[in-house]
């Protein structure tokens, strides 16, 4: 049987960049470089598809960075490669991440019939004090107008929102998710807010110009995030992942969670391979001129860790203790979970049942920490 693969794309251009991003992204500087990137992106895919072999494609995601700002034209061009690479159904989840600004709403029936089929919306907030401080070029009219539209065009609507921002209640916050879920959208991803060092926004916080709220205040925004979307009809599959009904959840990210294989390409992307049985971690060069050069180079923007048995193992506990499904007991030869997890599961943050370890709802906001304690 041919094993499935799930594909990610990153591409890392944006209109500009957000205070709270640490991704790798760069400016919008025009589609000349743009095309060499993108040139060097198809053929580490095609080496990426030489390494591994015959696999079954099950999703495709097109992340970064705004990847909306591509060409539709190149990204049917895209998944008409990947789908010639690696044979799939017809009816595979192929998501674009995208802004809802005005320029970009014009282009989602190009997207449409490149291929996309599903469409994860940057909205952040409904608020607009909030879109101002964090950095968004729109309103919240705008926003409005793209969830309506890309529900029009596309069906399936996923919307990252972000919480924990300084000032914010647990009152208003309630308001916002009350506000999202009755615009009919069927997939929500709420982040906490996090500040990391090198951006605009841990500059800001180390100058004292504002902090973000205590632990205890992000905890119960957590905790208001998961009852205020239970109420409204969606299941947290996944600790920062709410979807309304059995079609809603996001195939790829459950793939990766699950530790099915999946191919990263584009600069500082990741990917995890099983090659003659073998776990291995790629990653890509993160400089775009770096990258462009080293695929034109040796066919290949990656360099390849071979994970040991308990690297793997430790990965599959972390990455499957997100999910409320929990981990399967079976995939474990070497970590004895149900041992470690013990003064875990008697302080109520994990359960174990007789096939499954899993975190509790109190055990999933600090999943984090425990995740040290369970793994050291």
């Amino acid at each position: 049987m041919t094993l499935p693969v799930a594909l990610y794309v990153h591409w890392p251009y944006c209109s500009r960049i957000c205070p709270y991003c640490d991704f790798n992204v760069t400016r919008d500087r025009g589609q000349a470089s743009q095309r060499s990137l993108f040139d060097a992106i198809l053929s580490d895919l095609e080496n990426q598809a030489a390494r591994i072999g015959p696999r079954r494609l099950v999703s495709l995601f097109f992340g970064g960075g705004t990847p909306s700002l591509l060409p539709p034209d190149w990204a049917a061009e895209l998944i008409t490669r990947a789908k010639q690479l690696f044979p799939s159904t017809d009816d595979i989840e192929i998501t674009l991440e995208a802004n809802p600004t005005d320029a970009e709403i014009a282009r989602y029936r190009g997207f449409r019939d490149a291929g996309i089929n599903r469409l994860s919306l940057g909205v952040q907030s409904l608020d607009n004090t909030a879109l101002k401080f964090l950095g968004r070029n729109h309103s919240v009219r705008e926003a409005i107008a793209g969830i309506e539209t890309a529900q029009a065009v596309f069906g399936r609507v996923s919307l990252d929102l972000i919480y924990a921002r300084p000032d914010q209640t647990l009152v208003n916050w309630r308001d916002e998710l009350t506000q999202a879920a009755a615009l009919g959208i069927e997939h929500i991803s709420p982040y906490q807010l996090t500040i990391e060092a090198t951006t605009a926004f841990g500059r800001a916080v180390r100058r004292g110009q504002w902090s973000s709220p205590d632990q205890d205040l992000g905890e119960a925004l957590y905790f208001e995030t998961q009852a205020t979307l239970e109420a409204l009809g969606f299941e947290a599959y996944e600790i920062s992942n709410h979807a309304r009904g059995p079609q809603a959840p996001s195939m790829h990210n459950i793939s990766v969670w699950r530790g099915i294989d999946y191919i990263g390409i584009g600069p500082g992307a990741h990917g995890r391979l099983t090659i003659d049985g073998q776990r291995q971690a790629t990653i890509a060069v993160s400089d775009l001129k770096a990258y462009t050069a080293r695929v034109r180079e040796i066919g290949t923007g990656h360099g390849a860790e071979i994970l040991t048995l308990e690297d793997a193992e430790e990965e599959a506990a972390m990455l499957g203790l997100r999910m409320a499904e929990g981990v399967a007991l079976e995939r474990f030869r070497l970590l004895d979970l149900p041992t470690r997890a013990s003064p875990l599961i008697d302080d109520g943050f994990m359960e174990l049942t007789t096939t499954h370890l899993r975190a509790t709802l109190k055990g999933r906001v600090v999943l984090d920490r425990l995740l040290l304690e369970l793994l050291s």
